[in-house]
């Protein structure tokens, strides 16, 4: 398999395309046009952090994880950051292109919490906050900035769920706690209950975010409650990928909920493929 689809964790991407859809239907911004690009920057800058990741950790995967690229010898250190840098121009410039000004603010912003987790944040306490800020901003990418405070609620649920998540993944190596998998367990149903909380177009609009949120529960909470029961290594990376895929059912509930089912429809195409495509490349 191709390093570089390592590296960026390419797969993983399916789970950030409806970061923007969510954010750009709770702003009442629907992507048309040239807006129709923005999920292309989120991936990106996704793809961005994650080889960032792994320029920050080569020391460290050199010892937890030698299977990984660049301790694997595959790909050099310069070549991850330079593919870091690369995509992280990608992005800002695929924002720009898209939504002008008002998506190139939000985007730079994104840019650098993600930088500054990468290569600062990650391993100090404030880490999953500075992760979970990063997922917010990526849902505020699809609202812009003029529109950034009508899609605060859906940039607050995805953040919070990332979080959880996160938290719950500083396990995966060494195993977990099951204080830890209490508490995500417990965000995953406070985030559920937040995304069909606020305002429907209509009662449809309403069962179809209802929809939305009990798949995501279902998604993510069987699997933190069997790291809560048992949290080693295995079960906690078993939650962090149940994590990840359960942001698709999430988005969708947001973005259904706010008045665009289709929207939500389309976002939910990505869950299969994603589940199947992580059994060749882990998204963690």
């Amino acid at each position: 398999m191709n390093p570089y689809v390592q590296l960026v964790r390419a797969p993983a991407a399916l789970t950030v395309l409806g970061d923007t859809v969510a954010g750009a239907a709770a702003s009442g911004r629907p992507l048309t046009g040239r807006r129709l690009l923005l999920p292309l920057a989120s991936v990106a800058l996704y793809w961005s952090g994650m080889a960032l990741n792994d320029w920050s950790d080569r020391r460290l995967d050199a010892v937890e994880r030698p299977e990984r690229p660049i301790p694997s010898g595959r790909i050099s250190p310069n070549a991850a950051l330079a593919t870091a840098v690369g995509l992280s121009a990608a992005g800002l410039g695929i924002a720009a292109w898209a939504g002008g000004r008002d998506s190139l603010r939000v985007a730079g912003l994104l840019t650098a919490a993600v930088w500054s987790y990468d290569t600062v944040l990650k391993s100090t306490p404030v880490g999953p906050v500075a992760m979970a800020a990063c997922r917010g901003l990526d849902v505020l990418l699809g609202a812009g900035h003029a529109r950034s405070g009508a899609a605060l609620p859906a940039a607050a649920a995805l953040a919070s769920h990332t979080l959880a998540v996160t938290a719950l993944s500083r396990g995966e190596v060494h195993g977990g706690s099951s204080a830890t998998a209490t508490a995500a367990l417990g965000g995953t149903a406070v985030t559920a209950l937040a995304a069909i909380g606020g305002p429907a177009p209509s009662p449809r609009h309403r069962l179809a975010g209802v929809a939305g949120a009990v798949a995501y529960a279902a998604t993510v909470g069987r699997a933190q409650y069997a790291a809560l029961v048992d949290p080693t290594a295995a079960s906690v990376r078993q939650a962090t990928k149940a994590g990840i895929h359960g942001m698709v059912p999430l988005q969708s509930a947001l973005a259904a909920r706010s008045g665009s089912v289709l929207g939500a429809a389309l976002v939910s195409l990505a869950l299969p493929l994603a589940r199947r495509l992580s059994r060749k490349v882990s998204p963690t």
